[in-house]
């Protein structure tokens, strides 16, 4: 499984997740706002930062007959058509440019979920490095056919898909000769809940399909990423907003600029942590083993003298034998005198 390169960053196995900072809707149609939370997730640490394209003509119709109209899905949302959600929600195509802009100022590479073959096309003319298929498209073969196709990076959301969706989307990825395809564990619920996320699905991804695998994250806080970092995956995908009290049709699942900085440094911290199986002391320890237990003398004792339970101890610090030997000194002669204080080796006894 090779890296994929994005920009100055790698995603690969051994290396710290390509952590996203999703604006979905939050810059609350105004393109100042939109910069405003490009610069949080620059200071904060993440490496990519990913909007949405779409219109509400590429979504859905506008009617508010039953079956277009949000029900239980999240508080903000009730009540509204999809037209009316996917209208504050999108981001307009003339602003793309200036926030793809904006993040390549600060290193971080700036790309898009298109909702349409016609924002994949819309896209390619500003060169966008990868396309993020959404859970809610992820059964549309023919955006993920288009998206293949550019032979850039395919990273696809799992929400609500089986395991014959996943095997045909990663399939048709695969077919189009771009091997550069991530899936994205996800739980398609707005919040989502920890008890609901499944992260031991990660491995499983990855075992199944050899391919890279990272969280979608919709729970609140860091601790889900954290622990999908421990399982493996290579990209974590997180909303961001400037304030989750400004409101807005993703707030009340975001994160704040100090709670992504939070993620970023404990997803990096887990991911050092792992380390490989190792036993013993590292080479950090060794100045600690001082502090372990030994065995030392602890009374004066003259040369000939037995060992005994009076005169020697097991105490700190740890330079002289170790505690498991003491059966085997007491009872035994010294060959020269020792002092209370003294470090019990084997060429005295």
């Amino acid at each position: 499984m090779q890296d994929i390169i994005l920009g100055a960053h790698r995603i690969g196995t051994g290396r710290a997740p390509f952590i996203i900072a999703e604006m979905s809707g939050n810059h609350g149609q105004s393109l100042s706002r939109a910069l405003e939370i490009v610069d949080a997730a620059a200071a904060a640490g993440c490496q990519g930062l990913k909007i949405q394209t779409s219109t509400p003509d590429m979504l859905t119709l506008d009617s508010r007959e039953p079956d277009f109209v949000v029900r239980g899905a999240n508080s903000d949302w009730e009540g509204q058509s999809l037209y009316e959600l996917y209208t504050t929600n999108h981001t307009p195509f003339d602003w793309h440019a200036p926030i793809f802009e904006r993040a390549a100022a600060h290193g971080m590479v700036g790309f898009s979920s298109p909702f349409s073959v016609e924002a994949i096309d819309f896209l390619e003319t500003l060169n966008c490095p990868a396309y993020k298929i959404a859970s809610f498209e992820n059964n549309w073969p023919d955006l993920i056919r288009r998206a293949a196709r550019t032979g850039k990076p395919v990273i696809i959301s799992t929400g609500m898909a089986d395991l014959a969706d996943l095997e045909r989307m990663v399939r048709i990825v695969r077919q189009e000769g771009n091997e550069q395809v991530v899936l994205l564990k996800c739980t398609s619920t707005y919040p989502a809940l920890p008890h609901n996320t499944n992260l031991r699905t990660i491995p499983h991804l990855r075992d199944m399909f050899n391919c890279h695998v990272g969280l979608s994250d919709h729970t609140l806080g860091t601790g889900v990423g954290v622990a999908a970092t421990v399982l493996g995956a290579t990209v974590i995908e997180k909303h961001l907003t400037i304030r989750r009290s400004d409101g807005g049709p993703d707030s009340s699942f975001s994160m704040e600029p100090d709670e992504m900085r939070r993620l970023v440094e404990e997803c990096r911290q887990a991911q050092q942590a792992l380390g490989s199986v190792f036993y013993g002391p590292t080479a950090a320890e060794q100045k600690s083993l001082g502090f372990r237990r030994s065995i030392y003398v602890v009374q004066d004792i003259a040369a000939g003298e037995v060992l005994t339970e009076e005169n020697v101890r097991v105490i700190r610090p740890g330079h002289g034998l170790a505690p498991h030997h003491l059966p085997e000194v007491l009872g035994r002669p010294v060959r020269q005198a020792l002092r209370r204080g003294t470090a019990l080796t084997w060429d005295v006894l």
